[in-house]
């Protein structure tokens, strides 16, 4: 079996025992590529920093196999390890820096744990399936919190600022596919303590909790807004320059009280723009444009910008400049940029011919994802001003002849010191380097230097050749030793190496070991408004740091200048030191100092805003959205409406909210309605939301266009059962319950790729071709989509007539779809039996309701519309001899033992005679006047052999409670529609259309309902 070992954790722990800094974990996984998963797991301590092993396979359970291993941060002696999910699911936990453990089982599965930074014992657990739980015994025993909860969208509450130790932070989705911010107490957090600090949903994924602030993103209309709440007060909006229209957005910093983000905006696609805020992260300001972005591993967003650590203020920054990337530095957090000097000389003592701005260094900035690695670039808190980065000389960045370079006065000079790519840890708190080619071959040395780079001395730590996978190098803790893992070859096991340099610091450093050295700005003392001098050890000094052997020896304030201001938000810089207002701002202040800057005296006055009375201000930018930005709301809940301003007097502004129903509330300031205005809407419909803000100084007024819905449950299509070719159809929808102007309809017809879209219940077709046709209705309200389809049979010309029955079937009609189809079935086998007349001529549909009465259509033969008169002529006799047959009483059925019914032609006509043919169209007007002469015009019509019409049923609409009911189109556009006010009430008959069935693939009409109205949709 082919197998590999990966190493997903490896360090040291920090115990309190007297031999402090001595105990690694180290949890291997053997991974079975046949099966495609973990098959065993071995977990590793040592307690001499890494020179001996134990396996501790016994000690958690030998079939028991492992995923992941944790270290408390607040106190490393308790070790949480989990259990591979795909065997069983449960927690280890040891008190002891991992040498016993106790075996809890769990009742979930744990994806990810989130240790509380000041409270040993808490901890969050996320689930596989999405759910938050709570302990407060370090895992023993676990609280479900909440459900739904956002992959890595929790936090714990940050000291200083949440009142209660215990507060989560979380980011939660609803049914609907929403998500809102919550908070509760990890013991508390029933749905009666939760609370919603932010009052309207929000973007997945989109809530972040980072020391003073909290950020959230909502997107409406399809543009999104940007949130900030700084030290826990109310949410503000975050403005950024007007027209930046963002797409994309990504928190790179909240240190000392400033917020810096990248974003991307609406014309970017692998670039972002970096802005920095003011201190309350509410107003930002460009730094600099066009960022390179790329993506990890794991496809996340890496934006090329980096801070040097131990120094404040100082970032270096990869930008797109007419398709080469270019590297720029800043020291006074993005005011100024320029591009880095090149070194005077390269490795070999050669002049280096760069001359800017033709020609730099330019860096890699990416940091590594793999902690066992150095990555491209690398500065620490405990060595300030030393800075190592992999990159190359030239007119751009390349990834091709590139070479490792160092700084040691904060990016004002740098040197070279390899020519290939290598690893560089800082060891001893910064004092020495550890540099090891990267390379996929196996190496054997490592260098060593005690000078910041100038000079190395060259060290093999293994007799074999080994392939390095990595090396554990815990910064800050005891740093003058590192544990290098690989294999000698690529199917051996892992080989662990101890490299101990203690014996290469022959003491401890003492004072005369020591220099100053002076942070510059290309020249200038002061930086940041400080002029600063730091200390650090001298060349060649080969003796051990302390702790606190490097830092700051000397800061003071210097006289505020030009570079110590930025333009403020609205204001864009022209040249050195111009603040110009955007044409899009309203001036104020065009200047502020830059955060963390602490320049006195000097232009500070001059630069500085000035306090002065606010001018009052008429309400202007006012806005009405709902909490969830959705223009839809359920009839009979709740509808939250947010009321925005962009300008005005908050406190002095009357707000009226009219709801479009007849309800309107008014307030005289925002204070009460922050949170939101709820109303409940007792019907459906669209309804005019309007909002007005006035002051002494003018008014603004903003509306919003709600739909209100109530949910939808049937919608039923009413068609012809034949229609005439080249004549314009009349098709409705029903859709119960009845709604009005909240519904949108779409119309498929036949093979058509795109529907006919109405805000209108019904719609007027003509077919083109004969033959059957599908009709498909999609109604739309809210987020509900019914439909109903249908088919109808169209020709060239056809006739019909009603049909009556004898009375005995009226007891035993249960007036539903299935019965009325079989029925209209039983006829019209029988007419073909007694007839003779072809099957697929004959249609017969059985109406709902009582009594019962049925259409006999009589279709002329397929794929015969050619020589359309000798057609009518044969058709015509086909009508006469069914009709012999009906008069004769030869048309008769069984319905069950004892029950003979008897099909009659109906009598009474409800619709005037009607040619078939276009040139008698307009000659066939009967006046329904009596029995008699209706006796007498049907005695006529067989006397002359007339042509025997088709009869058309029609119930007038009625204020959209009676709804139209078609038998068939007809085929004289100017025949008069005739009620049925005399057979049956509108409602009543309404009622039993509801229903549809397909016989012999032509629809008709029927799906009886029980109630005798079509019910509205009423409040709850």
């Amino acid at each position: 079996t082919e197998t590999s070992f990966f190493l997903p954790f490896c360090s040291s722990l920090l115990p309190s025992s007297p031999s402090p800094w001595q105990v690694i974990l180290i949890l291997t996984k053997l991974y079975d590529f046949n099966l495609g998963s973990v098959t065993e797991s071995s977990l590793w301590r040592s307690t001499d920093y890494g020179t001996t092993y134990e396996k501790l396979n016994d000690k958690v359970g030998l079939k028991t196999v492992l995923s992941y291993l944790y270290v408390n941060p607040t106190n490393k002696r308790k070790i949480m390890l989990l259990s591979d999910p795909e065997m069983e699911s449960s927690i280890l936990i040891s008190s002891d820096e991992g040498a016993t453990y106790q075996k809890y089982r769990l009742t979930f599965y744990i994806q990810s744990l989130l240790f509380h930074p000041r409270q040993e014992d808490w901890v969050l657990a996320y689930s596989l399936d999405q759910k938050l739980y709570s302990s407060m015994d370090f895992g023993r025993r676990w609280q479900l919190m909440h459900e739904r909860i956002t992959p890595n969208r929790f936090y714990w509450s940050v000291a200083g600022l949440d009142k209660e130790a215990d507060l989560v932070h979380m980011e939660v989705r609803t049914a609907d596919g929403y998500a809102h911010y919550l908070t509760c107490r990890i013991q508390e957090c029933a749905e009666t303590t939760r609370s919603g600090p932010f009052a309207r949903s929000i973007d997945i994924s989109s809530l972040v909790v980072q020391d003073e602030y909290i950020f959230i993103q909502v997107t409406t209309g399809g543009r999104a807004s940007y949130y900030v709440s700084y030290r826990r007060e109310a949410f503000a909006q975050i403005k950024l320059p007007k027209y930046s229209l963002p797409k994309d957005m990504h928190i790179i910093s909240t240190d000392e009280n400033q917020v810096f983000a990248a974003v991307q905006e609406w014309n970017q696609n692998d670039t972002y723009n970096l802005y920095i805020s003011d201190t309350r992260g509410i107003y930002f300001t460009l730094a600099m444009e066009n960022i390179k972005s790329s993506r990890g591993l794991m496809g996340n967003i890496i934006i090329e910008l980096y801070e040097v650590a131990g120094i404040r203020g100082i970032f270096l920054a990869n930008k797109k400049v007419d398709d080469q990337v270019k590297t720029y530095i800043t020291y006074n957090k993005g005011r100024d940029w320029r591009l880095l000097q090149a070194p005077d000389v390269d490795l070999r003592g050669s002049p280096v011919h760069c001359l800017l701005p033709f020609c730099s260094l330019h860096l890699h900035l990416q940091i590594s994802e793999n902690p066992y690695s150095s990555g491209r670039i690398s500065s620490k808190e405990t060595a300030p001003g030393l800075v190592v980065a992999t990159g190359n000389i030239g007119p751009e960045l390349s990834y091709t002849d590139i070479g490792v370079f160092i700084s040691s006065d904060g990016g004002n000079t740098w040197r070279q010191i390899f020519d290939e790519e290598y690893n560089v840890w800082f060891l001893d708190w910064g004092g020495a380097l550890v540099a090891m080619k990267h390379t996929p071959l196996p190496v054997r040395h490592l260098w060593v230097s005690f000078d910041e780079g100038h000079s190395w001395d060259k060290y093999g730590f293994t007799s074999v050749p080994l392939f390095v996978d990595g090396a554990l190098v815990e910064a800050g803790v005891e740093t003058q030793i590192m544990t290098v893992f690989g294999h000698f070859s690529l199917r051996s096991e892992w080989q662990l190496v101890k490299v101990d340099y203690k014996s290469i610091f022959s003491r401890r450093c003492t004072k005369e070991d020591y220099q100053t050295w002076h942070l510059l700005n290309q020249g200038e003392p002061c930086v940041m408004g400080e002029r600063k001098i730091f200390k650090k050890r001298k060349p060649g000094a080969q003796c051990a740091l302390g702790r606190d052997s490097s830092g700051t020896v000397v800061s003071e304030p210097c006289v505020c200048a030009d570079w110590d201001f930025e333009c403020d938000y609205g204001y864009e810089r022209h040249g050195e030191s111009q603040c110009v207002p955007a044409f899009w701002y309203n001036p104020a202040s065009p200047y502020r100092r830059i955060v963390s800057n602490n320049c006195t005296d000097g232009l500070r006055e001059k630069y500085t805003a000035k306090a002065q009375m606010c001018p009052g201000k008429a309400p202007r930018g006012l806005h009405v959205v709902t909490t969830d930005g959705r223009l839809v709301a359920e009839q009979g809940h709740n509808a939250t409406f947010i009321i925005l301003m962009e300008e005005g007097d908050l406190q002095r502004t009357n707000i009226q909210l009219d709801f479009g129903d007849g309800i309107a509330v008014s307030y005289a300031n925002f204070s009460p309605i922050e949170d939101g205005i709820r109303h409940v809407y007792k019907s459906a419909g669209i309804f005019q939301v309007t909002a007005y803000a006035e002051n002494n100084l003018g008014s603004d007024t903003a509306v919003l266009f709600l739909h209100v819905v109530c949910p939808v449950e049937h919608v039923h299509l009413r068609v012809p059962f034949v229609a005439i070719r080249n004549k314009e159809v009349n098709i409705s929808a029903v859709v119960w319950p009845s709604q009005l102007g909240t519904l949108t309809y779409f119309w498929w017809f036949g093979n058509s790729t795109k529907p006919l879209i109405t805000l209108d219940s019904s719609i007027s077709f003509t077919f083109l071709a004969e033959g059957t046709n599908t009709i498909t209705v999609q109604v739309a309200a809210g987020n509900a989509l019914i439909q109903d389809t249908k088919d109808i049979a169209v020709h060239e010309y056809f006739q019909s007539q009603l049909l009556s029955f004898s009375p005995n079937l009226d007891y035993h009609n249960p007036d539903i779809p299935e019965w009325r189809q079989d029925i209209g079935n039983v006829i019209k086998r029988a007419l073909v039996k007694v007839t003779g007349v072809p099957e697929d001529q004959i249609l017969v549909a059985v109406f709902p309701g009582l009594p019962t009465s049925a259409e006999l259509f009589i279709l002329p033969p397929k794929n015969l519309t050619e020589r359309r008169k000798g057609n009518e002529e044969d058709l015509e006799q086909i009508v006469e001899m069914l009709f012999n047959a009906l008069n004769q009483n030869l048309v008769q059925f069984e319905l069950k033992p004892g029950v003979q019914v008897i099909v009659y032609v109906t009598q009474l006509t409800l619709a005037p005679l009607v040619d078939s043919s276009a040139g008698h169209s307009s000659s066939a007007m009967l006046m329904l006047l009596s029995v008699v002469f209706v006796g007498l015009a049907v005695f006529l019509i067989y006397k002359f052999k007339r042509k025997i019409p088709w009869i058309n049923i029609y119930a007038q609409v009625q204020h959209d409670k009676e709804q139209e009911m078609i038998g068939s189109v007809s085929q004289s556009e100017n025949a008069p529609k005739i009620t049925l006010s005399d057979f049956t009430e509108p409602e009543e008959l309404l009622d039993k259309e509801l229903d549809t069935r397909v016989i012999g693939g032509i629809a008709t009409i029927a799906n009886s309902e029980s109630t005798k109205e079509i019910p509205n949709c009423t409040s709850v």
